[in-house]
């Protein structure tokens, strides 16, 4: 027990010095910053205020949205985009911003030649350098710049053949790797050399490691009996896996790679980064040919990225990578072949997939059509059709779609149903994407993008859950309003405006077939009915897609004269809905 309190209390002291540390190179952070603002606008475009000689601390002035800092006061981002900035980069000054990740300084008229101090910025993941003058080759820039994630130097004046930019995913040993094009506009030598190698003072990092390093010793040394004795206790369990190794083939992977249950096949088990197909043959591809393609990223998340992946014999991919999902590699595995085997013209069929113990690729057909959220904008922005015909064709073969998935044995619920993943195909048939998965995320980030409005009150994967968030999809095809562009609360407008009598003020206006007026009333029973609060109360997918047929059924079955024109249709079947809404629904001024 003394020398435990005398640990602590060295521990303690250990810890003050490295506070008193950080806070005394927070002024000579700041000098840094200011040196590179100077150099990067010597004509201060940027209207900053000065203080004699000293540029006021950066995060202290809230007003200049280009800098973002952590709760510490540490610069994380700077942002200098578009200003007509016109001076050198101080790569040196910027370098000795420890908690620098993110720059960009695109579209500005900064000249000269990319130090290569740039290579000391340890922690800077995110690079954008384009659209300016910068001068050299190429090829000695980015061996500067290979500790970066993303890069791009492209629409400078720099020689050579610019190569394209590797995008690392994870680990290079059990990750994966896409390149990135990118195009630059290459000039004549001018014969100037290039940059010297700047060599710069120690930066703060430096300064602060000795003593990290030294509070890190201690609490290994502190802590070193109880790994010991933990150890002891898992002796016999380490046997196991040393013996289970060993009689492995592929002994060169990692132990949570190679350790399955019994029932996986040992052939899988030893191509476990390689791709699974559900297509013939002869669309197969290996994975180094996808990791080696040309990949343009479409999306990014917080726990997934999705690329454009052009093959050399130019087939066309979209590769969703997923990462920090909360499944093992075997039950992973056992969903994706269960989705891989769904074959029907609404689902968007899974090609293929490849997982690691870190990272999973999910591998799709690329749709050029794009998706029903983006119909959906353009209509309500006047830039496209979106007609009756088409609206009740996407919800009939949404509903389809989902009714195969909830016809199988053990079906896979789909979690993340939104207009952004409904794909149209080059005949604008929907379909389903982004299945299978979404139960996997972890909690903790799922619940940072549960207010999406198309998610079930209760939050829990299952049909009726996806039954709800297809009710919302149905809504905003009748009413032209998207939950995330409007911010409302879609079911709760519907049923004060059918509560009110105001039904035909539900519906989009820009729906100009009379037909709308016959059978959308139907198709807002079924939506309503889909949206209700408790599970228990909503249909099931076979019924749905039972009511909704017989709507599409009758719509083709009624001539264009039948419905000649929208006044012969009466007010009392407006308000025929209004029937079946119970009293216990909300009212325009109920808190629903």
């Amino acid at each position: 027990m003394h020398c435990s309190r005398e640990v602590a209390v060295l521990l303690s002291l250990l810890v003050s010095i490295l506070i008193a540390a950080c806070q005394g190179n927070s002024a000579e952070s700041h000098g840094h910053f200011a040196r590179f603002v100077r150099a990067v606008d010597p004509q201060n475009n940027l209207n900053l205020s000065w203080n004699g000689e000293a540029l006021p601390h950066p995060c202290n002035q809230t007003k200049n949205s280009f800098v973002r800092c952590d709760s510490d006061g540490v610069v994380t981002e700077v942002r200098l985009e578009n200003l007509n900035l016109s001076g050198k980069f101080d790569a040196d000054s910027l370098c000795k911003l420890p908690g620098l990740q993110v720059l960009s300084l695109a579209r500005n008229s900064i000249h000269g030649y990319i130090p290569d101090s740039i290579s000391s910025c340890r922690n800077l993941m995110y690079l954008n350098l384009s659209s300016n003058l910068f001068r050299g080759r190429a090829a000695l820039v980015l061996k500067n710049l290979n500790h970066v994630r993303i890069v791009d130097i492209s629409r400078n004046n720099f020689t050579g053949s610019l190569p394209k930019i590797s995008l690392a995913f994870g680990d290079r040993g059990t990750g994966y790797s896409m390149k990135l094009s990118s195009t630059s506009t290459s000039s004549e030598d001018s014969g100037s050399p290039e940059s010297e190698p700047q060599k710069g003072s120690a930066g703060t990092l430096e300064k602060i490691l000795p003593v990290a390093l030294g509070i890190a010793v201690i609490i290994c040394v502190y802590f070193l009996a109880y790994f010991v004795r933990k150890r002891v206790l898992q002796m016999s369990e380490e046997k196991k896996l040393i013996k289970m190794l060993s009689m492995s083939p592929a002994k060169t992977s990692p132990p949570s790679m190679q350790l399955c249950p019994a029932q996986v096949n040992p052939e899988e088990e030893n191509n476990r980064s390689e791709l699974v197909f559900f297509v013939e043959d002869k669309e197969r591809f290996n994975l180094g040919e996808l990791l080696e393609s040309a990949a343009h990223l479409q999306s990014q998340t917080i726990c997934s990225s999705l690329y454009k992946v052009i093959l050399n014999d130019c087939a066309i991919y979209a590769v969703k990578r997923l990462k920090k999902l909360q499944v093992s590699f075997d039950e992973f595995g056992a969903v994706m072949r269960r989705v891989g085997k769904l074959k029907h013209p609404n689902i968007l069929p899974l090609i293929a997939f490849s997982s690691n113990h870190e990272e999973k690729l999910l591998i799709y057909k690329y749709q050029t059509n794009g998706n029903l959220s983006n119909i959906l904008d353009g209509s309500i922005d006047g830039k496209r059709e979106f007609p009756w015909k088409l609206r009740l064709s996407i919800a009939s073969g949404i509903a389809k779609g989902l009714n195969y998935i909830y016809n199988h044995q053990n079906p896979v619920p789909h979690g993340n149903l939104k207009p952004s993943n409904i794909l149209l195909d080059d005949n604008d048939e929907p379909l389903i994407s982004e299945y299978g998965y979404a139960k996997y995320r972890d909690p903790k980030i799922s619940t940072m993008f549960s207010s999406n409005g198309y998610s079930a009150p209760e939050k829990e994967a299952s049909e009726k859950g996806d039954v709800y968030s297809f009710g919302i999809i149905l809504l905003e095809l009748l009413t032209g309003k998207t939950v995330e562009k409007s911010g409302i609360d879609l079911p709760k407008w519907v049923r004060s405006m059918v509560r009110e009598e105001w039904t035909g003020e539900v519906f989009d206006r820009r729906i100009t077939n009379p037909a709308r007026d016959q059978y959308g009333f139907h198709l807002l029973d079924i939506a309503l009915k889909c949206v209700s609060g408790k599970p228990e109360d909503r249909p099931a997918m076979a019924v749905v897609v039972e009511k909704i047929e017989e709507v599409a059924s009758a719509n083709d079955d009624v001539s264009i004269s039948s419905l000649a024109s929208a006044d012969q249709f009466s007010p009392k079947d407006c308000c025929l809905l209004h029937s079946m809404i119970p009293e216990t629904w909300d009212t325009p001024g109920s808190n629903y």
